[in-house]
């Protein structure tokens, strides 16, 4: 298995860790009563963390399908090269980081590390589309 694809399982382990974080938050705060049940009545709003936990995996969901796209892409048109496996490692590291930086409301060393992640997938993208 290439580089990029164990990044690309790697993010994924990501992606579950943060469902479960934010899991975790909410359940801690409403209550496994609440969990298991139909989830209909309205609830006090979210903790500051769980908020947090929430929005920084709803922003992991909106990146995660362009880079999988582009490491299958990438793999698929034989485009794999030392470019692709930098770019899928700076993404996935920086998606690692980014994940406290945000439970912690860390505010503009956040915007950094996720700009690092953009021009790791930006990496990858690069390496697709030039030429030969």
């Amino acid at each position: 298995m290439t580089t990029e694809l164990t990044m690309l399982g790697w993010t994924l382990v990501l992606a579950l860790v943060q469902i479960l974080l934010f899991d975790i938050a909410r359940t801690s705060q409403y209550g496994a009563k609440w969990n298991m049940g139909a989830r209909d009545g309205a609830m006090p709003p979210l903790s500051a963390v769980a908020e947090r936990l929430k929005r920084a995996q709803d922003n992991l969901f909106e990146t995660l399908p362009l880079f999988i796209a582009a490491v299958l892409i990438a793999h698929v048109a034989d485009r794999d090269s030392a470019l692709t496996i930098l770019g899928s490692q700076i993404y996935l590291a920086c998606r690692v980081v980014y994940v406290p930086l945000y439970a912690f409301g860390v505010p503009v060393l956040r915007s950094l590390v996720w700009i690092g992640s953009a021009v790791g997938l930006g990496m990858i993208v690069w390496a697709i589309l030039a030429p030969v």
